[in-house]
């Protein structure tokens, strides 16, 4: 019961106070009132042409920037080298991948250790889906990861939220590779 009334009570207060103040408004006369503009036109502000041409340069030379970075920017390739019958590269990890391509031979084990330096979330895993991987990056650690490529082309790797992006380029002969599996049930 207590709830209740004072539930009504201060719905009462409310619109008292919502009632005097539209009052108070209401009994202002005309020449109080401000006059409003209207919002629909605009007013030109003169700008001196060397701060336009200044503004118009800056445009254009970070548009050229992002078209370079984005276009004509090369990647970063390595080629790996090969220890023991395992092809092995390392690729740090900071801010990207580097080198961002990374090339095998065909048919042959690879080694890719990442050197993980970065603490961003986004770079905490690494993913090559073509070979189902998927592997975590612990930081200021370096992480191998191996697979052995049985067909030549391109293969890409990126980061766990596939912003960052590299490429695993294998080279080999014009024919590709057999794996085992195939060559077993081909003699059967």
């Amino acid at each position: 019961m207590i709830r209740k009334s004072w539930m009504i009570g201060s719905l009462a207060g409310f619109g008292l106070m919502l009632g005097a103040s539209s009052a108070s408004i209401a009994q202002m006369s005309h020449d109080q009132k401000q006059p409003s503009e209207p919002t629909t036109s605009f007013r030109r502000i003169d700008q001196p042409l060397w701060l336009k041409g200044a503004v118009t340069a800056g445009g254009i030379g970070v548009i050229g920037v992002e078209l370079w970075w984005f276009l004509f920017s090369k990647s970063k390739s390595r080629k790996a080298d090969t220890n023991q019958g395992i092809q092995q590269a390392t690729i740090t990890v900071d801010g990207g991948y580097e080198p961002n391509r990374v090339v095998v031979t065909v048919g042959q084990p690879v080694r890719l250790s990442f050197d993980r330096r970065d603490p961003s979330s986004c770079l905490d895993a690494v993913r090559i889906p073509d070979f189902h991987i998927a592997k975590d990056l612990p930081l200021n650690q370096v992480t191998a990861i191996e697979f052995t490529p049985m067909e030549p082309g391109e293969y890409e790797f990126t980061c766990g939220m596939n912003m960052f992006r590299g490429t695993i380029k294998v080279q080999g002969d014009s024919q590709p590779v057999k794996s085992t599996q195939t060559l077993v049930s081909q003699r059967s």
